[in-house]
């Protein structure tokens, strides 16, 4: 029985929608901005979650950074207490490996920009990365083809190299890159692997756009006066945590500082990533709501009101209908759903409209349209209509069965 009322409803909800084509219209227009914004604001989170949880997994899980300067993340950033610290040096690297009991791997790192060439393809603005050859261990690098480069190729320089998934693609199209020869800094280097595609940090800087060779080829090629980074990996969270205190101590007695003296080096964690990560999809969080909530409200006054004019012009109608037996809560059903469907066919424009939306935004940033996120939206477009219909639902649902006759 209530269900052939809800199909009834439903029904007769439908058909007076379309009875007025044109005022439906107009009363969805807050909906569907409503839902734009809100579907907007949930794919873009999404998007940025997923780009986050994979960029720190690009960036290796279990690492410790040892570098000159501390990362920096909002407020004031205290630059001239850092600018004359000491350089960090290769040679740390395998003091700290051979010193820690906790460290599984250590690698030192060096980058700068450049370009990249074969025969008459140029690949710029690419990130080439100096590394020792425990870099493999310490990053989450994997090899799509060919190999990393050796011990013996570490320790010597010898110019070899590694493409990034995007220069390779650039400077070989389809073709093979394995032992053909690139120009790096107006040296030429052999094409040993090619890396996996790994994608973006956060969206933004590309890791497929980077070539790694050895750190001696980088020495001689551009120096090593600054700019060195060491990565220490830990084979679980438990020996990371105790193992940032041991590798500070290290690099106290390899820096030789006094008990009394601050360190002139930083220890960085992806969990500082993470701290501001989380503050700042809370800041998003709470304006798009807020925005959200305020073009719903606005959306949802429209309906009430438009519903109220429904239920006046349909007095003769409701008293008809009480005349001949339905009850209050087939009344109230009635105007609920048809309240309901407005707002629905507001959100199903509303989707649409985000699935092109999110379609622009992914050619410059991240967003990500789950089926989550269509489902949240259609659940905000019966709520709304719930709640904005029900007091004009409620009020034809109450009216006096003679003076709606009456009503002319």
């Amino acid at each position: 029985m209530i269900f052939r009322g809800i199909i009834e409803g439903l029904r007769l909800s439908l058909f007076a929608v379309w009875s007025n084509k044109l005022r439906s219209a107009l009363t969805t227009f807050g909906i569907v901005i409503g839902i734009v914004m809100v579907t907007t604001m949930v794919t873009v989170i999404d998007g940025i979650n997923r780009s986050f949880e994979s960029s720190m997994a690009m960036l290796g899980q279990d690492v410790i950074f040892v570098q000159k300067w501390p990362w920096g993340f909002g407020g004031e950033y205290r630059w001239w207490e850092y600018v004359n610290r000491p350089e960090m040096e290769v040679r740390y690297a395998p003091a700290i490996e051979e010193q820690s009991r906790l460290a599984s791997a250590v690698s030192a790192e060096a980058s700068r920009s450049g370009s990249v060439a074969y025969g008459d393809e140029v690949a710029e603005s690419v990130m080439i990365e100096g590394v020792t050859q425990s870099y493999l261990l310490t990053s989450s690098v994997e090899m799509a083809d060919g190999r990393f480069f050796n011990e013996e190729e570490d320790h010597a320089g010898r110019n070899v190299v590694i493409l990034g998934y995007d220069v390779a693609d650039v400077l070989f199209d389809w073709r093979d890159p394995i032992g053909r020869r690139v120009r790096i800094g107006g040296q030429r280097f052999e094409v040993i692997g090619v890396l996996e595609r790994q994608g973006n940090f956060m969206g933004m800087q590309s890791f497929d756009n980077m070539v790694i060779i050895p750190i001696g080829a980088f020495r001689y090629l551009y120096g090593l006066r600054r700019g060195i980074s060491l990565r220490v990996k830990f084979d679980n969270d438990q020996a990371l945590q105790e193992g940032q205190f041991e590798v500070e101590g290290i690099m106290r007695r390899i820096r030789r500082l006094d008990p009394a003296e601050e360190n002139d080096f930083a220890i960085n964690r992806l969990e500082m990533f993470e701290e501001q990560y989380r503050a700042m999809t809370g800041a998003i969080y709470g304006i798009g709501i807020f925005l959200t909530a305020l073009s719903l409200f606005v959306g949802g006054i429209g309906v009430m009101n438009i519903m109220y004019v429904s239920v006046k012009e349909r007095t003769r109608e409701i008293g008809i209908r009480k005349a001949v037996g339905a009850r209050y809560r087939e009344i109230l059903m009635q105007f609920l759903l048809e309240s309901v469907v407005i707002c629905g066919i507001g959100g199903i424009i509303g989707i649409l409209a985000s699935r092109i939306a999110v379609h622009i935004i992914n050619q410059y940033f991240v967003a990500h349209l789950g089926i989550h996120t269509i489902l949240l939206a259609f659940f905000i477009t019966t709520v709304t209509g719930v709640i904005f219909g029900f007091l004009p639902a409620n009020r034809a649902a109450k009216s006096d069965p003679i003076e709606s006759l009456r009503y002319s």
